[in-house]
């Protein structure tokens, strides 16, 4: 058996991991604690708009906050679950409760209605699971230990923040509205034009760094095309478009190497003094 065969042979055991476009779709949260108010987060990043069921005592002060900040998504009952009518023209269910027992009856209810659910504690009555998420404007990356360990996705996320720039956000958007301008110059749905179309935006993103692409305004992002895709699909660089990268001096250089020469000289007088007090003959 080859190494790429005993590959394909050992797949599974994982999760689908999926960009779940719940625009406008309807979201149903079953409970108002802390764990709850994380769900609404969640769903509100997906802009879905979103019923929460929970007796008004059992609300956490986030989730009242979410609920009074965002009226024009989510609507609020101050009830418990009464029943599978609650679930009628639910895309989505979230339970977070205490009672494992009720979390368990909505799961069978949600499965004889085909709507996904998730319950909160319960990761074998899942349909899917929340990860640790990292968000910066339309860059998104989900940790998932698939409901083995939580702690651990954050800990890991926190790993992966650190190598991040924190600038991957603002590229990734000039890059789409880039590839937008580049869809109104050549337009069409797959053929030739699409992989042209492809094939170019990918050497753009291989070939320039990341921080180049948020120099990008809309009159450079003509120039790009006008200087690239428009003269036989090539690669501009910063100097076809007239544009320079900004020098950048590193802190030790501004600040360290200049203060040197007197830091030097403090820390040798310093010393000397030192020196001449401890040797001084005693009178």
């Amino acid at each position: 058996m080859t190494d790429e065969e005993a590959r394909i042979k050992s797949i599974g055991g994982g999760s689908l991991l999926i960009a779940w476009q719940l625009k406008d779709k309807r979201a149903l949260v079953i409970g108002g604690g802390e764990v709850a108010s994380q769900r609404v987060e969640s769903i509100l990043t997906a802009d879905a708009f979103i019923t929460v069921l929970s007796p008004e005592n059992g609300l956490h002060p986030r989730t009242k906050r979410f609920i009074d900040l965002r009226s024009d998504r989510i609507t609020y009952h101050a009830r418990p679950f009464s029943g599978p009518e609650e679930l009628d023209g639910a895309d989505i269910v979230l339970t977070a409760l205490d009672d494992n027992d009720l979390s368990r009856s909505i799961v069978e209810m949600c499965r004889a209605r085909r709507i996904p659910v998730n319950a909160a504690d319960i990761p074998d009555l899942c349909d899917f699971y929340f990860g640790a998420q990292i968000r910066d404007g339309p860059l998104q990356i989900m940790i998932s230990t698939n409901g083995n360990g939580p702690r651990m996705a954050s800990l890991i996320r926190t790993k992966l923040q650190k190598g991040l720039s924190g600038r991957e956000g603002a590229a990734i958007t000039k890059i789409g509205r880039l590839r937008n301008k580049l869809k109104e110059r050549a337009p069409g749905v797959g053929g030739q034009v699409g992989k042209e179309r492809m094939e170019w935006m990918t050497a753009m993103c291989n070939e320039w760094a990341m921080e180049d692409f948020t120099l990008l305004d809309e009159e450079l992002m003509d120039r790009v095309l006008d200087e690239g895709w428009e003269k036989n699909k090539r690669v501009p660089s910063l100097n076809d478009i007239e544009v320079r990268r900004p020098q950048i001096q590193s802190w030790i250089t501004t600040f360290i190497l200049p203060a040197l020469p007197t830091a030097t000289a403090f820390v040798t007088g310093a010393l000397a003094a030192t020196l001449l007090l401890t040797h001084r003959p005693r009178p």
